[in-house]
């Protein structure tokens, strides 16, 4: 039984592996990405992990190819990457944290107040529509880096911090429906020094980069799910804390996460991918911990194998845009 797949290149070949429940690898007959294989499933009318099962061959060492990111696009302006923020128990904590600081109020920040009413409106019964949650928007199929390549971030950022998040990874189909493939670890990545600044900077600091681990778990997420955030530094370990994810741990459930970003026709383009992410309630700048260029972000967690791993790097600075009238 195949539980998730991961893409991989070898020799500038691409491919992809089943990974079973046992902890084998397989690498599937004559498919060349994830998306190529979900477009075979939907033609035939099958789930993806009964797709992947017709296909599997002979075992593949992972240790032996380059990773990949677990899903991609010809044309990364058909990838959309989003998110949603407040969604865990707990995770309004380091954002209030935050704007108190910057404003110092002694009311409820909108933050805790977005947060309360996702306890009491984000997992509606089945059919219903819950209360909405906040939603940003990170860039397309480009902003992704592969396992192992660096998360830069911009010249002007004031920060780049870790995030620890399952993200949803979805396809169009045909008839403009979105079928989910099945889920990834990330990093969503963001300038929580900007966020601080003004809370109304929010769509600023998660104009970044943002990390999937290798492997595309399919069918459900786990209701409780439990990992570890690290960042190390010279291969020492500098800043660590546990992270609980699923909807165990949630304000919201997926479904109403999901309902309220497809909502939206324009996300319901046939044949265009996305990436969600969910959300977190952990984060090294909440402990007060800076991140700084080279440092190792390392998040794991099962039911993945594999971790997200990649490097903090700052990009070089970039002269002035400047727009000419044509």
């Amino acid at each position: 039984m195949i539980r998730s797949l991961v893409q991989f290149a070898e020799d500038d070949v691409r491919g992809v592996a089943g990974v079973a429940a046992d902890g084998s690898t397989l690498r599937l007959r004559d498919v060349h990405g994830i998306r190529e294989l979900a477009l075979a499933a939907i033609g035939d009318g099958v789930p993806l992990a009964q797709a992947a099962e017709a296909l599997a061959g002979e075992v593949i060492d992972l240790g032996g190819v380059r990773l990949l990111s677990p899903i991609d696009h010809e044309d990364p302006a058909h990838v959309l990457v989003s998110g949603t923020g407040l969604t865990h128990l707990g995770s309004a904590e380091g954002r209030d944290k935050m704007h108190r600081a910057a404003n110092a109020p002694e009311s409820l920040t909108d933050s805790m107040k977005m947060f309360l009413l996702g306890v009491e409106g984000g997992k509606p019964e089945a059919g219903l529509a819950g209360v909405q949650p906040e939603w940003f928007y990170k860039g397309d199929g480009g902003i992704l880096a592969a396992p192992g390549e660096p998360l830069s971030m911009p010249d002007f950022a004031e920060d780049g911090g870790e995030e620890p998040e399952i993200a949803g990874i979805y396809m169009i189909d045909a008839n403009g429906d979105p079928l989910r493939l099945g889920f990834a670890l990330g990093n969503e990545f963001s300038d929580h020094v900007t966020e601080r600044g003004n809370y109304l900077w929010l769509a600023h600091s998660k104009l970044r980069a943002a990390a999937l681990g290798p492997e595309l778990l399919l069918g459900e997420l786990p209701a409780d799910v439990r990992g570890e955030s690290r960042i190390l530094r010279n291969g020492e370990v500098v800043w660590e804390k546990p992270f609980l994810s699923g909807e165990a741990n949630m304000s919201h459930s997926i479904a109403n996460l999901e309902h309220h970003h497809f909502k939206y026709a324009g996300f319901r383009r046939p044949g265009d991918i996305h990436v969600h992410f969910f959300g977190t309630a952990t984060l090294s700048f909440a402990d007060g911990f800076s991140a700084e260029a080279g440092d190792v972000f390392e998040i794991e967690a099962e039911p993945f194998t594999l971790p997200v791993r990649n490097p903090l790097a700052r990009a070089p600075r970039a002269p002035l845009v400047q727009v000419r009238a044509l």
